[in-house]
């Protein structure tokens, strides 16, 4: 995974809850079993319609909106424990989601894929939609060695919760394996010293 330590970036606003995750990812989009190519489909029925056309007005076809944030309503992730969700925001491009409320599943997912899910307070969510409603290209800065979330334009910020494992993981750039390759010799050390009952 790609190291993640702050993220200074414009927001893309999806105003709706209960996203779920086949919202996300419709279901007929998971045949494959490697993680690339799962972006395209992002968001699919929203971002397309049945005639297979754009949406024009649907946030992340919107030419207004750009960035590295995807910043939703709560219960972001509900539905389904399918990790393909994860991997589809990733694969379009999104390394943070912001949203008042992750379901717990999805967030393990997005967390073991490179994926941070900053969870703020309603109210600062409410501020967040604000300020990208004002200015599209309103900048947001989330710094995870710090655990904050910040309105640049104003200064207001907020901390979030985190994992410590995790957080450690994103910031170096480990999955679980790299993350106990990282530990080989403190293992051999422990190992070479414990007791032997055999």
């Amino acid at each position: 995974m790609e190291k993640f330590k702050k993220l200074n970036s414009p927001a893309v606003p999806v105003a709706i809850a209960d996203i779920d995750t086949d919202q996300i990812i419709p279901a007929r989009f998971l045949k494959a079993t490697s993680r690339e190519g799962f972006g395209e489909n992002v968001f699919r029925d929203w971002r397309y319609d049945k005639n297979g056309e754009l949406v024009q007005d649907f946030p992340l076809n919107d030419s207004k909106y750009s960035g590295k944030i995807l910043v939703a309503e709560k219960n972001f992730g509900c539905g389904s424990s399918r990790e393909h969700a994860a991997w589809a925001i990733t694969d379009y491009g999104f390394k943070v989601v912001v949203s008042s409320f992750f379901a717990d599943i999805f967030k393990g997912n997005a967390l073991n894929n490179g994926l941070l899910p900053v969870q703020v307070s309603e109210a600062f969510l409410t501020k967040v939609f604000s300020a990208i409603q004002k200015d599209p290209q309103t900048a947001l800065e989330v710094d995870l060695e710090n655990q904050t979330i910040t309105l640049v334009a104003t200064g207001e910020k907020e901390q979030f919760e985190i994992n410590e494992y995790k957080k450690e993981c994103m910031i170096n750039g480990y999955d679980d394996i790299d993350y106990l390759i990282n530990q080989k010799t403190e293992i051999e050390n422990y190992e070479s010293k414990a007791v032997k009952f055999w």
